[in-house]
């Protein structure tokens, strides 16, 4: 049996339990409200702990592999193997000063007072840059800081940036990007490496579809090689005959990220009754 450890509350626990299920893994509703459960499908083992907990319990081996961001897993310094990154829990860690104070570059943080939770990061980014600045280890919000006078600037995980701009902050330097990852103990064993391959095989599975949307349209015969022209398709579309002669139904694959001018290129092309759909799972 595989554990996982996964994120008991957060931005990362509801992704966490979507994918899962996604992924055809099920367990009892309400499992969060235990510190540990099993799926119902899968040699799989849950234990729900605090994100700054899991990668230390990946390291020493309670958990086999864990759920949880890029950031909290480098600020941790944890020994553990980053699998599969999972494309949910996007955020960036930035420093933030407040909006009236002029800012030209990074040299402008010497010897100022900064404010976050993750010393490690900052200190990293900090040598990086030959900058030498006071860093205030804060548990829990930081952008009040400033507003009391207790730090200068801010280092913190910024998602949309409508918080920072609440407390009169503004973004100055992208220190890193970050979003939920699989990451695993370095000495699992061989029967658990094939149910870890297992569960990534799925999960790919699943997110793949989420970029991608199946398409389905008619097109008549004369335009056919003009639409597959345009239609990437995983490797050529499917064309078929309809029952009125001289019109054919092609099916084909597109990634959401060009859905819109794919469909207007496929229009102009002559294509009609265009027929679009979500994909479940999709296998290469």
């Amino acid at each position: 049996m595989l554990t996982l450890a996964i994120q008991k509350k957060g931005r990362l626990a509801t992704g966490s339990l979507e994918l899962l299920e996604h992924c055809g893994i099920h367990f009892e509703h309400n499992g969060q409200e235990k510190l540990k459960t099993e799926a119902l499908n899968f040699p799989l083992e849950m234990l729900f702990l605090r994100d700054d907990d899991i990668p230390r319990y990946v390291e020493d081996g309670v958990a086999d592999i864990g759920i949880v961001g890029e950031n909290v897993a480098l600020e941790s310094a944890a020994d553990i193997l980053k699998v599969l990154p999972l494309g949910f829990g996007k955020c960036r860690m930035s420093i933030a000063v407040p909006k009236h104070l002029a800012y030209t570059g990074v040299q402008d943080l010497q010897d100022k007072r900064i404010a976050t939770s993750y010393p490690r990061l900052l200190k990293k980014f900090l040598n990086r840059n030959k900058v030498s600045a006071q860093i205030h280890e804060i548990s829990g919000s930081v952008e009040i800081t400033p507003g009391i006078n207790m730090a200068d600037a801010i280092f913190d995980i910024v998602s949309t940036g409508s918080t920072l701009i609440s407390n009169g902050l503004r973004e100055v330097e992208l220190v890193l990007h970050s979003e939920a990852a699989v990451y695993r103990n370095r000495r699992l064993n061989p029967g658990k490496l094939a149910l870890l391959e297992n569960l990534c095989f799925r999960i790919q599975a699943v997110n793949k579809a989420k970029d991608h949307k199946y398409i389905l349209l008619n097109v008549p015969n004369e335009k056919l090689e003009q639409v597959c022209r345009i239609l990437p398709g995983m490797k050529s579309p499917t064309i078929m005959p309809l029952g009125e002669p001289g019109w054919s139904s092609v099916h084909s694959v597109i990634k959401e990220d060009k859905f819109w001018e794919i469909i207007q290129q496929l229009k102009d092309a002559g294509a009609e009754s265009l027929l679009v759909t979500d994909i479940e799972k999709m296998i290469l």
